[in-house]
């Protein structure tokens, strides 16, 4: 007569045969086993000192405490991605003011901005110039006192045509106590798209012509 296999004897012969897995750590019950194990193994002569044995326990707690912080740093890390990808999603649309040195002229449109001044002036003037740096437009704007001065281009040429779409470039001059003095430009821009990057990467926002720029650049959304 056939004898019978006991399947149940098998299948534990098998797990029994498998190779354990690697740990690349200590747990937490491995670590008080050893700690046993030393205690037990010590020469009664040269007890472990109990500094040296309070010390192996807080190097212990140490790294499961940093592990545990690691784990709130994820936590805190995957909310704060979540409000920035929330921040940025209501910057589409929004119209932003950013430094620039040129603005982006549509067809039948104009360009808008600011300029900078860190003192008043007796004078503003600003000049408006094609890819080819020549003078296209030149506006006064007089005399000024310190702070943020709007200023508006509807396009037209100092010749009277109107000007073809494209870029141009800004150059703000203020007079100091007779002296010609460079001031910087801000220009506005439309916010098309943003790009979220990694944690403390920051938002990248897509300006259409006037290309891209970080959210932390802007000077004022408006």
């Amino acid at each position: 007569m056939m004898n019978t296999i006991d399947t149940s004897m098998l299948d534990s012969l098998k797990l029994s045969q498998q190779p354990e897995k690697k740990r690349d750590s200590l747990g937490q019950a491995e670590f008080l086993k050893l700690m046993t194990t030393q205690l037990n193994n010590q020469d009664p002569l040269k007890p472990m000192e109990g500094g040296e044995f309070f010390s192996q326990i807080a190097q212990f707690s140490s790294v499961a405490g940093i592990q545990e912080l690691q784990k709130s740093f994820e936590q805190v890390a995957s909310a704060m991605t979540s409000n920035q990808a929330l921040q940025a999603s209501a910057m589409v649309g929004r119209t932003v003011l950013i430094p620039s040195a040129e603005g982006y002229l549509k067809g039948g449109g104009n360009i808008q901005g600011t300029i900078e001044l860190p003192s008043s002036t007796s004078e503003l003037v600003l000049g408006i110039y094609d890819a080819a740096g020549q003078l296209v437009r030149q506006v006064h704007l007089g005399p000024q006192a310190a702070g943020s001065i709007g200023f508006g281009w509807d396009g037209l040429m100092d010749n009277g045509n109107t000007a073809a779409a494209g870029r141009y470039q800004l150059k703000a001059l203020t007079r100091i106590d007779g002296e010609a003095v460079a001031a910087e430009t801000f220009v506005t821009a439309k916010v098309d798209s943003v790009i979220l990057g990694k944690l403390g990467q920051g938002v990248t926002l897509n300006l259409g012509n006037m290309g891209q720029l970080g959210l932390s650049d802007i000077k004022q959304i408006l």
